[in-house]
């Protein structure tokens, strides 16, 4: 039973964490790719690719690459190792750090969730072509997370020495 539950644990957490990132890829890029349609100024497309660039760097690069990414592995890979009954029923809020983690890695997690929200609140208010360009460039940063968490995942579960901690509580808590 426990070999069973730590391949379920992981399987499901990472299978949610990319399936809300996917989803959001998919609907956010409809909507960029609507925008596009109607045609941008050469100024909206510069506008629009100093966008996607700072996306990239910004959320791909900065915030996923560095930093969710490899977290979200390292936290499946410890939820292999160590499964618990409502950690696995609850594996992708598990592996996105908002319980059994440290108590900066929760606060951090649910600050970040709310600014998205907030953010995401705000970005309806724009008018097109700018909020396409915001979707498109949010779509690449995701994109980029997907892809490295995907590689993060793949080194987490066959290397023996991965070096992103779990952020987990000190034992005994």
């Amino acid at each position: 039973m426990a070999k069973i539950a730590s391949i379920i644990g992981p399987v499901w957490g990472l299978a949610g964490v990319g399936l809300l990132l996917g989803s959001a890829v998919y609907r956010l890029g409809v909507r960029a790719l609507d925008s596009m349609r109607e045609g941008y100024t050469w100024t909206q497309w510069l506008v629009f690719a100093a966008l996607v660039g700072f996306m990239a760097i910004s959320e791909g690069y900065g915030a996923f690459q560095k930093g969710f990414s490899p977290r979200v592995a390292a936290r499946a890979l410890y939820l292999s190792r160590h499964p618990r009954p409502l950690h696995l029923l609850l594996a992708p809020l598990f592996c996105m750090g908002f319980f059994y983690a440290t108590r900066r890695r929760q606060i951090t997690s649910w600050i970040v969730t709310f600014g998205i929200i907030a953010l995401v609140l705000l970005v309806r208010f724009l008018h097109q072509p700018w909020r396409g360009m915001v979707d498109a460039g949010v779509v690449v940063g995701l994109s980029w997370g997907l892809v490295a968490l995907a590689v993060y995942v793949v080194k987490a579960f066959t290397r023996d020495d991965f070096p992103f901690p779990p952020e987990v509580p000190p034992q005994g808590r």
